[in-house]
């Protein structure tokens, strides 16, 4: 049985440490990786160097805003190990991104930082209520993606019984959380909705399930896709961030104690919030871009690595970390029609307010002439029965809402139950983008 509150002594002293004692950590490991990027990694001596700066400039936390940005270009332009920090030989580990929308980005590490990983996980595991000998069902994609491998090594790490089920095949996940019985699920809150949905189909009632508790990450998902999942599922839905380029999963995660958003491991993952258009550093509590700094990887550290993600740094309540927010959008992939901006998470909590609408959404951007036109395409619950007109007046609903609170206009189209495609692995395939490029 998980158990949901974690008392003092389970947890790290670096997790109970006062903000001067976690500061000083910060300072010390950050002028390590910088000294360590400038002198065995070509790009960063280039980059700092261009910049007129040096590792030995670094005086104060603060002083980190002098140094160049990493964006994903960078890692493209350095494909396949042109940003490793130790000879390839020592790299026991690589992962890389799936390259949809490029060269795909590479990462490698080190037995130290594999090691580290693990334990990131371990602890985000143990943070949303999982203990030692508890079983974890992973449905993340296992390979390349660092998700799968991230939270099977992790969960080891913390001594549960892991179920590597990867992706797909979601009668057999739901056969094995049947016969299993795992307390703990980790999933991306997309495909955990397909496995509720197939609890359903099967005549099973999800929330009468084993389970307990789950780690959700890998895409964006609301606080109201939170309330939908437990709601469905019987269970703690708690949120866990990470990103290859950084690590992977474990860089952030929610407590089961408070769920107010992500704990950010900052004795291993420096955060800053920028404003995305001109780079400037914001204070605490400003929406902006997300930017993280490795202070302990060896294979691939990353200096002021740009996610794209939208969020703001709150301050700490559970640990002694601070949090992030929920991620708002991405600073590119926002949706510009006709100058306004969209993001599809806005949609999504509209559509989770309509008790009759299903969480299961695509948004379908077009061009007709010269202006840019959004459809979105959503469904009626499975026990919803209504006739055309009650189905046409529900669409105008939804774009009434859709005007009034994110002031674009929409043509919105309500389907039956399990019209949309569904994900069987990773994330969902929300938008739709048939612009001419």
């Amino acid at each position: 049985m998980v158990q949901r509150h974690p008392a003092p002594s389970d947890l790290e002293p670096i997790e109970r440490a006062s903000r001067d004692e976690l500061q000083s950590l910060q300072l010390e490991r950050l002028k390590k990786t910088l000294k360590h990027a400038y002198e065995n990694v070509p790009h960063y001596r280039n980059a700092f160097d261009a910049k007129g700066v040096h590792p030995d400039d670094l005086k104060s936390l603060a002083d980190l805003a002098k140094f160049p940005f990493t964006d994903k270009k960078t890692l493209r332009d350095n494909y396949p190990f042109g940003l490793f920090a130790v000879p390839r030989e020592q790299v026991v580990r690589i992962h890389a991104s799936s390259g949809t929308t490029g060269k795909a980005t590479v990462v490698g590490y080190t037995q130290n930082d594999v090691n580290m990983w693990a334990d990131m996980v371990a602890r985000s595991i143990r943070a949303a209520g999982g203990r030692k000998g508890d079983m974890v069902h992973i449905s993340y994609g296992y390979g390349l993606f660092t998700g799968g491998l991230g939270a099977h090594y992790g969960a080891e790490r913390l001594g549960c019984t892991v179920i590597p089920m990867s992706g797909g095949q979601t009668e057999k996940q739901v056969q094995l959380i049947q016969d299993f019985r795992p307390s703990i699920i980790m999933v991306t809150p997309s495909y955990m909705l397909n496995i509720i949905e197939e609890f359903q189909r099967q005549g099973l009632d999800a929330a009468e399930s084993s389970l307990k508790v789950g780690i959700f990450g890998a895409e964006p998902w609301t606080d109201a896709m939170r309330g939908e999942i437990e709601k469905r599922a019987g269970i703690d839905a708690v949120d866990i961030y990470g990103l290859s380029e950084v690590i992977g999963p474990g860089v952030a995660s929610e407590c089961i104690e408070s769920k107010d958003g992500p704990v950010i491991w900052e004795d291993h993952f420096y955060p800053e919030i920028i404003d995305p258009e001109t780079g400037e550093v914001l204070p605490d509590g400003s929406e902006g871009e997300l930017v993280f700094t490795s202070l302990t990887k060896e294979a691939m550290p990353v200096i002021r690595y740009r996610t794209r993600d939208l969020t703001r740094l709150l301050p700490p309540t559970s640990r002694a970390m601070r949090r992030m927010g929920k991620i708002t959008g991405r600073s590119d992939d926002m949706l510009i029609i006709r100058g306004v901006n969209v993001f599809p998470t806005q949609i999504e909590e509209l559509i989770l307010k309509m008790p009759k609408l299903a969480p299961q959404y695509q948004l379908v951007v077009s061009r007709e002439g010269h202006l840019d036109k959004l459809d979105v395409i959503g469904e009626l619950r499975p026990e919803v029965k209504l006739t055309d007109s009650e189905t046409g007046a529900l669409a105008r609903e939804l774009e009434h809402h859709i005007k009034t609170y994110v002031g674009v206009t929409t043509t919105v189209k309500l389907q039956a139950a399990d019209s949309i495609e569904r994900t069987l692995t990773g994330k969902a395939k929300r938008v739709l983008d048939k612009r001419p490029k």
